[in-house]
């Protein structure tokens, strides 16, 4: 029965695509290590306008690959997904500086294990999961206003609700990513091209779903240096 399983083409577009996740925050992690370990990442603390330069290229490349990719080649599209993975590396090593490596590791195996029964979730269900589409980007259009309060102001206990909002939506999230995984095979079924393409594009949502939820727990549970 499993070996019947790993064969069938669905099976192997889903494994696909947590494998390009997969690389993609290896990439992330590496990457903010190096720059941890090398120093590089006091140019973060140095050169106020990059981290906002950082966040501009990585929105700018979200927003390429969402726009144009059924016209992009794989190559173009895994590119894209490789380089993000890079710049979100280097955006995220002073905060891995900030709280130590003991609560990015703490934090890293938390998400792990809440993303893992998430994307579990998304992959065994068969409920069409387009109807939640508009709550998602209205608990996420809501998420951002609260975010924004609070860089004015500082309400006590108003940071936690934020990251526990955030965490609960981001979980959710992650399983409707995760049946988009086959409801995307199934919509592109027979075009191999674009089943490549599709596995990048699911690939990224699912690592930015692994990523916030990995930051509002660092905030949560980890301690600043």
């Amino acid at each position: 029965m499993e070996a019947e399983r790993s064969k069938s083409p669905l099976y192997k577009h889903v494994v696909k695509t947590y494998a390009w996740m997969a690389l993609g925050l290896l990439l992330t992690f590496g990457t903010s290590l190096a720059f941890c370990l090398s120093g590089a990442v006091l140019v973060m603390f140095v050169a106020p306008w990059l981290p906002i330069a950082l966040l501009v290229a990585k929105l700018a490349l979200v927003v390429y690959l969402t726009a144009r990719i059924t016209r992009f080649s794989v190559n173009t599209a895994r590119g894209i997904f490789l380089a993000y993975s890079v710049l979100a590396g280097i955006a995220l090593s002073p905060i891995l500086l900030v709280y130590g490596a003991y609560s990015a590791i703490l934090a890293f195996f938390v998400t792990a294990l809440f993303f893992g029964i998430m994307a579990a979730a998304g992959i065994i269900t068969k409920q069409d999961v387009s109807r939640f589409r508009s709550i998602v980007a209205v608990g996420l259009v809501t998420l951002l206003i609260m975010e924004l309060v609070s860089l004015f102001l500082q309400l006590p206990g108003f940071d936690t609700a934020i990251c526990f909002i955030g965490l609960a939506l981001f979980l959710g999230v992650t399983t409707y990513d995760s049946k988009k995984v086959k409801d995307y095979y199934y919509t592109f079924e027979g075009d191999a091209a674009m089943l490549e393409k599709i596995s990048i594009y699911s690939a990224l949502n699912l690592y930015l779903d692994f990523i916030n939820i990995f930051l509002y727990l660092l905030r949560l549970l980890g301690k600043r240096n």
